[in-house]
């Protein structure tokens, strides 16, 4: 019976082995380069208004999240966001009305970062 035990300690040491080099490369890429985490600047009526308020919109990737892009702006600018709030932006089926050809707008991800009383972020 010792030789049971024996093969499923290997073959719980492999599974382990695989889970660690796995969070080790996402965390890796995270942690070194956030460059392409931010696309730029949304200044649209809203944004513009509600930057009067410390909130900031921007385009982000479709593969980030809150804490890169938390570590983006704060590598950017210099600045630590209070709050970050993202949004799917959905794809829409629209019609040239000269032409009548369909097409898709592209859809994305924004972020609406939140500062403290203070800190600013000069976008332009």
């Amino acid at each position: 019976m010792a030789l049971f035990d024996n093969k499923k300690e290997k073959k719980e040491e492999k599974v382990n082995d695989s889970h660690k080099s796995v969070s080790s490369n996402v965390s890796n890429l995270s942690q070194k380069d956030t460059t392409w985490v931010l696309s730029g600047a949304r200044l649209s009526e809203k944004a513009i208004y509600m930057a009067d308020k410390n909130v900031y919109v921007f385009n982000v990737s479709p593969r980030a999240n809150k804490k890169l892009v938390s570590q983006a702006v704060f590598e950017k600018f210099n600045v630590r966001p209070k709050k970050v709030n993202i949004v799917t932006v959905p794809r829409k089926k629209v019609q040239n009305r000269r032409t009548g050809i369909k097409g898709k707008k592209s859809g994305g991800k924004k972020a609406y970062v939140y500062l403290k009383e203070g800190d600013t972020i000069n976008l332009i």
